[in-house]
């Protein structure tokens, strides 16, 4: 899924040298191997079921912990688990420079380059909403899955991986302050608004008041977006239509 992080030897492609090359190999780069395994072992943790262990030892600090950290928070803050899927786009970054560099002193050019990138992220996107419609009567199109999220933005990510760390940093920040303005300009929903219809109750101890209900589950801008994004493909089961007036 992630494309390995290689750094290839800087030795000279001449006829004298290419036995020495071959020797060396491949150098791999072990602190991103481990990472993946790390996060490999948190979904591997789910599938055991640990934080239903955890549940039959309710006086015990270590399953506490074991257990927050191998399932989903309901909705605020995060768990370890939590991570696994940003955890995973952070691979991605980390491995595409290495990539790039080893694509280009092998001779692809940006043409080559960019073609690559773009059947990579569709094979991503195929792959993630095929193995969700296994399961299901009919293609499941969804796009929540990890290796659907990372397709959708493989290209983009390389585009910005060819830019220089000045325009990667500004992008950074509009990323991150540009989502965060989205959500908190979008209109909070009216008094009127039913909760209830969009699944999530009245008195759920996680709805927030005041400026932090932007953010609240099923009435913020990612729950709009969704609403009628995911309702232009067949759905069993369509999300519910945002609400007249909101």
């Amino acid at each position: 899924m992630v494309e390995s992080a290689q750094v290839e030897s800087p030795a000279v492609e001449a006829p004298g040298v290419r036995l020495e090359r071959k020797a060396e190999g491949v150098t791999r780069l072990v602190s991103l191997d481990a990472f993946r395994g790390l996060v490999m072992s948190l979904m591997l943790a789910e599938r055991m079921h640990l934080h239903e262990i955890g549940s039959k030892f309710p006086h015990s600090a270590f399953w506490a912990v074991i257990a927050y950290n191998t399932e989903h928070v309901e909705w605020q803050g995060c768990s370890l688990h939590d991570l696994i899927q940003p955890a995973f786009s952070f691979l991605v970054g980390a491995a595409l420079p290495f990539s790039i560099a080893s694509r280009t002193a092998k001779g692809q050019t940006f043409k080559q380059l960019l073609g690559h990138s773009i059947r990579r992220a569709f094979i991503l996107i195929f792959l993630g909403i095929f193995l969700r419609s296994l399961r299901s009567p009919q293609t499941y199109f969804t796009f929540e899955d990890t290796l659907t999220q990372i397709g959708l933005g493989y290209g983009a990510l390389f585009l910005l991986g060819l830019r220089p760390v000045r325009d990667q940093w500004i992008a950074l920040g509009l990323i991150l302050i540009g989502f965060w303005a989205a959500f908190a300009l979008y209109p909070l929903p009216g008094p009127q608004f039913d909760y209830d219809a969009v699944g999530v109750p009245k008195d759920w101890p996680n709805l927030a008041s005041g400026f932090a209900a932007h953010w609240n589950k099923n009435s913020n801008l990612s729950w709009a977006f969704d609403t009628w994004f995911l309702n232009l493909f067949p759905r069993r089961d369509p999300r519910v239509e945002l609400m007249p007036g909101v």
